[in-house]
């Protein structure tokens, strides 16, 4: 067996759903919403089932499909896209992510990687021959120094894979932060792939800047978007890449090798929803304000350090007020004792972890996050 895939153990979001399953404890761990998504977008599909295509689809992506994304950036973030030349569709944003790094590097280059990560990158870093050189962000702010870039970019590097907004920080990068990696990027002939898919969930005003809009990145940049995020719809696993043609004709390449084709009825939904009026983007994101607000403010109440959370659908504590330093073993406790499922943020780093950050998943209903509050209420007045 290969051993970067053998020697990996079970993931953290399983382990804790497993044990929510067996005790019953509410779920804050795994980030999906208990909302099943828009009804006329969900409508679409089953419709495009029943009177649609069902054969392959271009492997390109439908032609709707990819005007539709070329349109819907160029409103939302002034991105000008040829529809035809520089948009793909994959079978989820994971599969975009394994395309690119199969596609753009060799045995022994190296790739720039942002710790904590979400946990498929170093595994498909791995797998497609590629050395990970670590940049280790820490709480509260998670934000880049020149200094430390200095100290992963070198003459090897081929490619930085980039996650913002940033999951599991719940953090959206500044503007200085951009131009800067953009500025190694630029400085070591690299390419950046840029993980985009919680650009629609930001709250508090923000919106999203794209790697690809700055200044020298243009074609030097892998956007990856997903409609599963911007329509809460984890479980569609349809996936959007923009890039330059240059980029994108090796890009389609892999992906023409690896899943080939999307589902013709989700593309033609995500097609439909893309084109929504702004008052449904805006309105998701006042809803999973709204929660945030809601369960950060019991967490507070409760005493909890709060980190902010600014984008993504999670909110992180800071345990170490609490006397806690170990957060894996705090969140078996928590499950196990307490009936509250989270997720320890040191499962996100491979180097210098940060153990003291405990994530949780306020995308759900308000029973369900009042639930936890009283069980972490009960916690936290036995404790």
């Amino acid at each position: 067996m290969n051993p970067i895939f053998s020697a990996l153990q079970t993931s953290v979001f399983e382990v804790m759903s497993r044990l929510a399953r067996e005790t019953g404890a509410v779920n804050l761990g795994q980030g999906f919403p208990d909302d099943p998504g828009p009804l006329d977008v969900r409508q679409k599909a089953a419709d495009a089932v029943v009177n649609g295509w069902n054969q392959y689809p271009p492997m390109m992506g439908i032609p709707e499909l990819r005007q539709a994304a070329a349109t819907h950036f160029k409103h939302w973030q002034g991105l000008d896209l040829d529809a035809d030349s520089e948009v793909m569709v994959t079978s989820g944003a994971t599969e975009a992510i394994a395309g690119a790094l199969m596609a753009l590097i060799t045995p022994g280059d190296e790739v720039v990687l942002f710790e904590p990560m979400y946990d498929a990158y170093l595994p498909l870093v791995r797998r497609a021959g590629g050395i990970p050189k670590f940049v280790t962000l820490t709480p509260p702010a998670f934000g880049l120094t020149e200094e430390a870039l200095a100290r992963a970019f070198s003459p090897k590097t081929k490619v930085v894979l980039f996650n913002n907004p940033l999951n599991p920080t719940a953090t959206i990068f500044s503007e200085a932060d951009l131009d800067l990696l953009a500025d190694f990027c630029i400085r070591h002939d690299a390419v950046a792939i840029c993980d985009e898919v919680w650009e629609h969930v930001v709250f508090d005003g923000h919106r999203h800047k794209p790697m690809l809009a700055r200044p020298g990145m243009r074609e030097r940049t892998v956007k990856i978007s997903s409609a599963g995020k911007i329509f809460s719809l984890t479980g569609w696993k349809v996936g959007m890449v923009m890039a330059a043609p240059k980029l994108m004709r090796v890009l389609s390449k892999a992906h023409q090798y690896v899943t080939f084709t999307t589902p013709p009825n989700l593309q033609a939904a995500v097609a439909y929803g893309l084109g929504k009026d702004d008052s449904y983007f805006e309105g998701m994101r006042a809803d999973f304000q709204r929660s945030r607000d809601r369960f950060a403010d019991g967490l507070k109440g409760l005493g909890f350090s709060v980190l902010p959370s600014v984008g993504t659908y999670f909110l992180n504590v800071d345990i170490a007020p609490l006397g806690e330093s170990d957060d894996v073993a705090f969140c078996q406790r928590l499950v196990t004792e307490n009936g509250v499922a989270a997720i320890p943020v040191s499962a996100f780093y491979a180097e210098g972890a940060v153990k003291n950050v405990v994530r949780f998943c306020f995308a759900k209903h308000d029973a369900t996050l009042d639930a936890a509050l009283e069980r972490l209420a009960a916690w936290k007045k036995a404790a």
